[in-house]
């Protein structure tokens, strides 16, 4: 399988609810994240979500601090019970970004 990341990703225990913005429509979806990036997420979920959907989520990091954050789908993969979902974050503030890089540096260091 070809690697096709542009940065890091790391192993993250979080649950994360989303709602994806389209014309006012509020729908909350429980999700499992499974490895996050300074640029992205993998997650799992029972609920179907649309590819180039964008969604917003509140993301608990490893501090217990929540990041507000929106991202859109570029990945789905149908799984037996669930789906395994790739989503880009858009527009995420540099400041965000850097405390999951900060996190994969402090996590690198451990191993």
């Amino acid at each position: 399988m070809n690697e096709r990341r542009k940065t890091k990703r790391s192993d993250l225990s979080s649950r994360l609810v989303i709602k994806r913005l389209d014309g006012g429509i509020v729908n909350e979806v429980a999700i499992e994240v499974i490895d996050v990036s300074k640029t992205g997420i993998g997650f799992i979920s029972t609920e179907a979500l649309a590819i180039g959907a964008v969604y917003e989520g509140f993301l608990t990091i490893w501090t217990k601090e929540v990041l507000h954050a929106f991202f859109e789908i570029v990945r789905i993969e149908k799984k037996e019970d669930y789906f395994e979902y790739g989503a880009i974050f858009i527009g995420m503030p540099e400041m965000e970004s850097n405390r999951i890089e900060v996190y994969q540096t402090i996590n690198d260091t451990k191993e």
